[in-house]
């Protein structure tokens, strides 16, 4: 089982969200593309809207590649299917499941991350409830989310000088942005577009990644 390490191991590293839609079997070929490329922490598998058996198809197909590579693999939301099919652990947001309840499907040993938007206050009842990192944001606009309020990047400094608990900085993240939030003491970046949408693919979009990120740390 693999175990997302953050401050205190490589320092600011990639947390890699799957893209809204994608085919699983094909889409696993340019995920190991991306993962040999260079660091990445974890694969956040996020699909919306569909059911049982597509979950257990791109888990199926996307798990191996990721584990393989010693890379945690965190389901978006489904803490009762962590456990069954062998993941590394969940993602949960405000409106889906209290942590604490995540906690207890998915067990002491797997991985378990909170949204906590802009929120101190959210981000240390998280902690609290057995959370193993906090996410904030969103930081700038972004083409997966409605985004209404951006945050400062003041939130991650803040945090990173008080708390033990890592940070995860999501919406919008770029390598031509990601400074401010690398300074601030993030560490991670949870990424969608920055590496499936990249000109020169997958591969090339996490080395340049990677580079800013060692630029600015």
């Amino acid at each position: 089982m693999a175990r997302m390490s953050g401050r205190g191991g490589a320092g600011c590293r990639i947390y890699l969200i799957t893209p809204p839609v994608f085919e699983p079997a094909a889409f696993a070929d340019r995920l190991a593309a991306a993962l040999d490329a260079g660091d990445v922490a974890a694969v956040q598998l996020r699909i919306k809207d569909v059911d049982d058996e597509a979950w257990k198809r791109a888990i199926d197909a996307l798990c191996p590649v990721t584990q393989s590579r010693n890379v945690a693999f965190i389901l978006n939301d489904r803490a009762d299917l962590v456990a069954r099919f062998g993941c590394d652990g969940v993602h949960v947001g405000q409106e889906d499941m209290p942590a604490r309840e995540a906690r207890a499907l998915i067990g002491p040993d797997r991985t378990l991350g909170v949204t906590c938007k802009g929120s101190r206050d959210l981000a240390m009842r998280a902690g609290e409830d057995g959370a193993d990192y906090v996410a904030f944001g969103a930081f700038y606009p972004s083409t997966t989310k409605e985004v209404k309020n951006l945050l400062d990047p003041e939130i991650l400094a803040w945090w990173s000088e008080m708390m033990e608990l890592p940070s995860c900085a999501i919406g919008g993240i770029t390598a031509e942005n990601c400074e401010p939030l690398v300074r601030a003491g993030t560490d991670f970046l949870a990424v969608v577009g920055c590496v499936w949408n990249f000109p020169d693919g997958p591969a090339a979009g996490v080395k340049a990644l990677n580079a800013a990120i060692s630029t600015h740390a």
